[in-house]
């Protein structure tokens, strides 16, 4: 039995002095003021929150950030490097995270959950789903060597995107990512995604088989399509305007901005091509966020982080601070915790009886400054009922 003793957050409210019992994989008792039972291990905190989710990563085990990389990197240096990804994100209050595509997350998911790799929950989508020469499709290979070595698996109509659901399914998928759009990662302007009527046919198939489904969407065809197609929810979301936020909020869908993934811009050799990107990024942090908070849209904290040195697992908490320029620093640890939790379809989250016990320990309030959320303030991390140091105590 463990006990915590300190401020708590408890995914929606503070309670300036309480005590948070753990029994097992589970909260016992969450009370207002000091009630330690006898025999606890006690554990004084100067704060109690629920553990950070980081919605939208993915596990690529690169050095060098760019879509040849993510496809080409030899898998056994992915099960490596994202193994010790795993442990970095544990260690840096991360207790959940989802990944968008990869070739390892599903593996991760299924080793982390038997015990046999340290790390937080992942809900992997095993591949991604997009059209053939769209996103993750390197270009400069051959077509049936890039196939053989994308991390998406290439649908064109409804009946193929239907069969590629399924082949997610097969490798073991717990969510479904479609491209609606192009990226940035493709090299050039935005192209297009999936048409409406695919986007439709791939979320019927993932509803039946009870999973939800997470849309990339980049401009406003995009947005709107995964909209109408009943996505659970938009990544990325760039071009939301006032039309889409309201649509987003009316539906209940989830809106995962990833401010952090463009902190850190693609290296982009074409002038005119920067400019396109720099414009499009700015706006993203000048319009679409304000305009999604004004319509109380749910927001859910996710970076987009690979694993590169770029975007390093570990330093996933820059999300929340970027979020905190929009909303207050208790609003952002909804969004970094209960919210992302409930986005998710997860019930973890919050520090309630009978919830499973995934919490971390700070040393500082990050209501007073949401910079305390960074790894080295994260004393101690507890997942499934098991205590571990955090990087605020732990040397690597």
């Amino acid at each position: 039995m463990i006990t915590l003793v300190g401020k708590i957050f408890d995914g929606e409210k503070i309670i300036e002095q309480g005590t948070v019992v753990i029994e097992n994989d589970k909260i016992e008792r969450v009370s207002e003021g000091i009630d330690i039972p006898q025999g606890s291990e006690v554990i004084q905190a100067n704060f109690i929150m629920p553990g950070l989710v980081d919605a939208h990563l993915h596990f690529f085990g690169v050095e060098e950030d760019n879509g040849l990389s993510w496809n080409i990197v030899n898998e056994i240096d992915v099960a490596i490097r994202s193994t010790r990804d795993m442990e970095r994100l544990l260690r840096s209050g991360f207790t959940l995270v989802r990944d968008l595509g990869s070739k390892v997350a599903v593996r991760l998911d299924y080793l982390q959950r038997r015990g046999e790799i340290l790390g937080p929950t992942v809900i992997a989508s095993g591949y991604s789903l997009a059209i053939t020469g769209g996103n993750d499709d390197p270009k400069d290979l051959p077509i049936d060597i890039a196939q053989r070595l994308s991390y998406s698996f290439y649908c064109d109509s409804p009946y193929e995107c239907r069969k590629a659901v399924r082949m997610a399914i097969r490798q073991g998928a717990r969510v479904i990512k479609v491209y609606a759009s192009g990226a940035f990662s493709q090299g050039g302007k935005i192209l297009p995604g999936f048409a409406l009527d695919e986007l439709k046919a791939i979320v019927d198939e993932s509803h039946r088989f009870g999973l939800k489904v997470a849309s990339h969407a980049y401009g406003k065809e995009a947005i709107m399509n995964s909209i109408l197609a009943g996505v659970d929810t938009i990544e990325h979301g760039l071009g939301l305007d006032d039309e889409t936020a309201s649509m987003i909020k009316e539906r209940g869908i989830c809106y995962i901005p990833t401010l952090a993934t463009y902190e850190v811009p693609f290296e982009v050799r074409d002038p005119e091509v920067r400019i396109y990107r720099e414009e499009l990024v700015k706006r993203h942090f000048s319009e679409d966020i304000r305009i999604a908070v004004s319509h109380g849209v749910k927001i859910a904290t996710g970076t987009d982080y690979v694993g590169s040195k770029k975007r390093p697992h570990g330093q996933n908490y820059r999300e929340s601070v970027l979020l905190s320029r929009y909303m207050s620093n208790l609003e952002v640890l909804r969004a970094s915790t209960s919210i992302a939790s409930e986005c998710l379809g997860v019930k973890v989250g919050y520090i309630r009886e009978g919830y499973k016990a995934d919490l971390i320990v700070l040393k500082d309030d990050p209501t007073r400054d949401i910079e305390n959320l960074k790894p080295n303030n994260v004393s101690y991390v507890i997942k499934d009922g098991k205590l571990y140091t955090g990087y605020g105590l732990y040397q690597e």
